[in-house]
Formats: structure tokens, sequence, C-alpha cells
């Protein structure tokens, strides 16, 4: 079984080189999308504040415009009472030009907040600008290495798979489909030696009867606990001791 078992495991170094391969992609992906994911959001609160801005220099272009059209309308009072001449409208149009300087007074009030208000956002675009550009600047050699980095791994990965294709018709049909399988589901290593008595995969001790089997070699035995195929790797000490004929005892002739 061993021996069958030797295709397979030189497919699936190749496997886990690729799997190590397809890790380390995913994970420089990863840094690009989070770095797209700054620049996008740095964007987007650029645009926010961009219409916010708007709004209030709109905000205080109308403050301007209305406080305009009272001092006006306050003009035309005080050019009116110089030409009543009735004690009753002087004081009717002193009333109205009060309340349009009381109005006048709260519309600046309110003009001098929206322009601090315009000031300091302002400024913070300002900030947000510079924060983007020097983002983006400070990224570029970062995002060129990821992607110099992702170019590499795919060339490795696709000359992997020609080697690991050239060696697939190689293995025994209904073996390799097991296996497949296998790390498809666990992508990791799924044919393991028995080392010390455990699956070198889940690292659990085997059964004594599990043991002999996979010592026989006579057919495919899975780990109990994690599924994974079991093949026998004796031990170097066991192996040399295997390897080293036994001596025979010379017989002792009776004197």
């Amino acid at each position: 079984m061993l021996k069958k078992l030797n295709v397979i495991l030189e497919i699936q170094e190749f496997d886990i080189k690729m799997i190590r391969l397809m890790k380390l992609k995913k994970t420089r992906k990863n840094e690009l999308e989070e770095i797209d994911a700054l620049k996008k959001n740095l964007r987007q609160k650029i645009v926010d504040k961009e219409s916010e801005t708007q709004e209030i220099k709109l905000e205080t272009t109308s403050y301007e415009d209305t406080i305009k059209e009272i001092k006006e309308k306050i003009k035309r009072y005080e050019s009116q009472q110089e030409q009543v001449k009735k004690i009753e409208e002087f004081n009717a149009l002193n009333q109205e030009i009060s309340r349009a300087d009381r109005e006048r007074a709260n519309l600046e009030h309110k003009l001098n907040a929206a322009s601090d208000q315009l000031m300091a956002e302002e400024e913070l675009l300002t900030t947000l600008q510079s924060t983007y550009d020097s983002t983006t600047e400070n990224s570029k050699a970062l995002e060129e290495e990821i992607l110099s980095n992702i170019n590499e791994v795919n060339k490795e990965g696709a000359t992997l798979k020609v080697q690991r294709d050239a060696l697939t018709p190689k293995a025994e049909a209904e073996i390799f489909g097991i296996y497949e399988k296998l790390i498809n589901n666990k992508r990791d290593r799924v044919v393991v030696a028995v080392s010390n008595r455990c699956c070198s995969g889940c690292h659990i001790a085997l059964t004594a009867q599990q043991e002999n089997l996979v010592r026989k070699g006579e057919r495919i035995v899975f780990c109990e606990h994690c599924s994974r195929i079991l093949y026998w790797a004796a031990e170097p000490e066991q192996a040399e001791a295997e390897a080293t004929p036994r001596r025979r005892r010379r017989k002792v002739a009776a004197p």
C-alpha cells in the first residue's frame, strides 16, 4: 500500500505548497482591499465634507441677502419717517424699524456662527484632502510591492500545477479520488504517517488493531478521529534494526 501511496505523497507535497501560496495570495489581496477601503473611506469623507461646506456657504449667503434686504427696509422706514406728519404714523414706523433691527441682529448672530462653522469645516476639509493625498502617495509603493508579490505567487503556483499534473496519471484512480476529496475538505495534509503509535495529523493515539492494519499495509486505513489516510513509516532505529540480519548462535559442542 505504501508504494501506491508514494505518488499520492508526492502530489500532496505540491498541493500543500499550492495551498500555502493561495493563503499568502489571499492575505496579500486582503491587504490591497484594506488600502483601497481606507482611500475610499477618506474620499467619501471629503465628498461629505464638501457637501456640508457647500450647504453652510448657501446658508451664509442666504443670511447675508436677508440682512441686506432688512437694512434696505430700515432705510425705507427711516425715509418715510421724515415725510410723515402724524405722531402715530411716526411711532408705527419706529416700531417697524425696531422689529426689523432685532431681526437683523438675530440674523447677524446666526451669520457669525455660520461663518465660524464654515471656517472650521474648510480647515477640516483641507486636512482630509491632505491626508487623502499623502495616503494615496504613500500607498503606491506598497500596492506595487503587493501586486508584484501576487504575480510571483501566480507564477510559482502555475509551475507547481504543471509538476503536479504530470504526476496525477501515475496515481491509482481510486486512491487519488479519495485523496482529492479529503484534501479539498481539510486543506491540509491528509495522507500522514503513524508516529509513536499516533496519527501525525491529529496526534491522537491509535488502537492496537489500527496500528496493526497500518503496519500490514494491505488496504487503505483511515484515522478513526480525523479520517486521514494512514501509512506506516518505520522509525529510523526500528528500520535499522529490521535491516540488520540476526546472527545465529553457534552450538557449543559437548566435551
